[in-house]
């Protein structure tokens, strides 16, 4: 190999590590940038509970509220007390879930809601919710948690059903309960 293909070569590795090394830097930034992103547009802000304005109750209505419970890689077991309820739009409303942990180990979760169709989430305001912090479970230990809302009496007359969906993700290090 010649002075001129060694410097060459030496050039190609001096590049590649700068690649690496900018992919990496790109990569450890890319978590608080989206964390600023979404507390900048309100996105994935889960952690707080929704305006309520003064609203009066809409007695004439009806809106069946399915509840739908997931683990994610979780070994947890998770449900809603009660399946499907009916509420008026403007009623401030609680239902239950159950959690358990079925380990031997203390493990820490964080559940994040999704509605169905997704546009009810524009009228869903949560004023207490387990998603609003991690969940920490001892080992066996069984928890109801409780979930008050209320359906905002703008929800269009023809959207009868929400289904309201959590999915429970296990997180690093120990959480709120």
């Amino acid at each position: 190999m010649n002075a001129a293909q060694l410097r060459n070569n030496r050039t190609l590795l001096t590049k590649l590590v700068v690649i690496v090394v900018a992919m990496f830097g790109f990569g450890y930034a890319l978590v608080p940038f989206y964390e600023k992103i979404c507390q900048v547009t309100g996105l994935r802000d889960i952690a707080q509970p929704d305006p309520v304005a003064n609203t009066q109750v809409d007695a004439s209505r009806n809106v069946r509220l399915e509840l739908d419970s997931n683990v994610r890689k979780l070994p947890w077991q998770f449900r809603p007390l009660t399946p499907v309820i009916g509420v008026h739009p403007g009623e401030v409303t609680q239902v239950m879930f159950e959690i358990v942990n079925t380990t031997n180990r203390p493990l820490t979760g964080q559940a994040v809601p999704s509605y169905g169709p997704r546009e009810a989430g524009n009228y869903f305001r949560k004023l207490e919710c387990f998603c609003f912090s991690k969940q920490t479970l001892a080992p066996g230990e069984r928890r109801q948690m409780p979930v008050v809302f209320v359906v905002d009496p703008q929800l269009p007359r023809d959207m009868t059903t929400i289904t309201l969906s959590y999915t429970f993700f296990e997180v690093e290090g120990a959480g709120s309960t």
